[in-house]
């Protein structure tokens, strides 16, 4: 076991007003969808951090391929979920080279990024290697276990951004113009309903 994974779900979808989580999407839900994902990537253990509404979540989503923490801080911002997970794999698999970040609310991802973001770290050995969706570099995204500690360190809003951005001479990014689609609010998920995007190959 090289690379775990990470789902931050723990959010409390304010905006959206029902939990995104559990949202229709591709025939599932889209932490299901993000779960399917992530277990497609062979030889990675898969963590899923949850927070507002865990018990309705877990009572919907069950996968016996993942392994379910939940952060009670989850109200204080990201930073304690990216914490939370990446203690839980630590926990089974301390000798993880690399981790990746992924949220629940990005439909568009396949396997086929992870697979990018893990060749492509292989091939450059930057620390971080995170998607490019026009001019951002975010999640999902990869980082090496120099960066441990640094993201085990994380309070509050503070997440994986703030940590590409000070490393930003040591990241590079990997095309996924899909990931500039999260689920944020009810006219997104309408929109995405509506016109669905196919699911790249």
């Amino acid at each position: 076991m090289s690379t775990g994974i990470v789902i931050l779900a723990a959010g409390e979808s304010a905006r959206m007003g029902t939990p995104k989580q559990l949202l229709p999407c591709h025939g599932t839900t889209l932490l299901q969808h993000s779960i399917a994902t992530a277990c497609a990537l062979p030889g990675s253990a898969v963590v899923v951090v949850l927070g507002a509404e865990a018990g309705k979540i877990r009572a919907q989503v069950e996968d016996s391929r993942v392994h379910f923490v939940e952060n009670p801080e989850w109200c204080e911002g990201m930073g304690g979920s990216l914490r939370t997970g990446l203690q839980a794999l630590l926990a089974e698999h301390p000798a993880l080279s690399a981790v990746i970040f992924l949220v629940c609310d990005q439909p568009l991802l396949t396997v086929a990024t992870l697979r990018a973001l893990l060749a492509t770290h292989e091939q450059s050995r930057c620390a971080i290697v995170a998607s490019d969706y026009g001019e951002t570099l975010g999640v999902p995204a990869l980082f090496a276990s120099s960066l441990f500690p640094e993201l085990l360190a994380l309070r509050g809003a503070d997440g994986a951004r703030q940590i590409i951005k000070a490393h930003r001479e040591n990241a590079v990014g990997v095309p996924f113009p899909g990931g500039a689609v999260d689920l944020d609010t009810p006219a997104d998920y309408s929109a995405f309903r509506d016109h669905p995007t196919p699911i790249p190959v």
